[in-house]
């Protein structure tokens, strides 16, 4: 009788572990788990997308082999701008690399590149902020376009040794070819990993 009673009473011990305050516990370790997994899947797919910078096209703000993150979710809701550094596929073609070039001109703009400088609206576009080498090749730009609607005109920063909407076969970006904007980068190289700007 008292063996029994014995295992009674820790049995009735070990059912009063588990209490309202431990099952709420667990219950909200496991939503901010599920929570923080949420978040960080969104994250990933805002801005997860990973390119890597082929040639050195960009230099000197971005170097050969250097990996770049790209916001794949501010174009949804604001068109580039100036200056911004986009990572487009030309031509929307799925089986080329991802290019990597900086927006000159934007809808509505005409372009043109005149004795190695860049012409937009018919002003010749100042050096201040970027040193630019002159242009030795004008493509495709020797003659004045006419951007359209969601239609953007890139140049490479590094502009004698960069294919870009002055090559014919990338020609205009249109906005539907673009991933998104590169924001951040980092890896081996011979600049050091940042912001991108």
């Amino acid at each position: 009788m008292f063996r029994r009673k014995k295992y009674h009473s820790l049995f009735h011990e070990k059912k009063k572990i588990v209490t309202p305050e431990l099952l709420r516990e667990i219950f909200s370790w496991g939503f901010y788990t599920v929570f923080a997994v949420f978040i960080a899947l969104l994250l990933v797919m805002a801005f997860g997308k990973r390119v890597r910078v082929i040639g050195d096209s960009m230099e000197p703000s971005l170097f050969n082999s250097q990996s770049v993150l790209v916001d794949r979710v501010i174009f949804k809701f604001f068109a580039p701008k100036k200056d911004d550094v986009i990572v487009f596929l030309p031509n929307g073609n799925e089986k080329s690399h991802y290019y990597i070039k900086r927006v000159v001109a934007v809808p509505g703009e005409t372009v043109k590149i005149t004795d190695g400088n860049l012409v937009v609206n018919g002003e010749v576009v100042s050096n201040d902020e970027h040193e630019y080498d002159k242009m030795k090749e004008a493509g495709i730009a020797e003659n004045e376009i006419k951007l359209d609607n969601g239609e953007f005109f890139v140049l490479g920063d590094n502009r004698n040794s960069s294919e870009d909407s002055r090559s014919a076969n990338i020609g205009v970006v249109k906005q539907s070819m673009i991933a998104g904007k590169a924001w951040f980068c980092y890896g081996k190289s011979e600049g050091k990993g940042g912001f991108v700007n």
